[in-house]
């Protein structure tokens, strides 16, 4: 059985015992903590496949929260030739990894 959700954007295929690495997910969460994904686009199962038009009713994934961490900084360079103007700024996004422990 798998499922597609869509969180931060994108769409990731999981089912369950997946471990997947998403877009950090605003509100207080730490280690350990459950997370449930409703926006679910696709269930499958061994029989039955149900699409969503466009999120699937009453369906839902739960997974829990194994780490939080940050990408590598990326540089941004703004540069100006002939004018002294030089710009730089580091950005480093945000994740949660996040185990996948069923769906309803």
């Amino acid at each position: 059985m798998f499922a597609v959700i869509k969180t931060g954007g994108k769409q990731y295929k999981v089912s369950a015992g997946d471990t997947l690495k998403i877009e950090k997910i605003t509100g207080d969460f730490k280690v350990g903590d459950k997370i449930v994904f409703n926006e679910v686009m696709l269930v499958a199962g061994d029989k039955e496949t149900t699409i969503g038009t466009p999120l699937v009713a009453k369906a839902s994934v739960e997974g829990t929260l194994e780490e939080v961490g940050r990408n590598k900084t990326v540089e941004v360079i703004k540069y100006k030739q002939k004018s002294r103007y030089f710009k730089k700024n580091g950005h480093r996004q945000p994740w949660f990894k996040v185990k996948i422990s069923g769906i309803k």
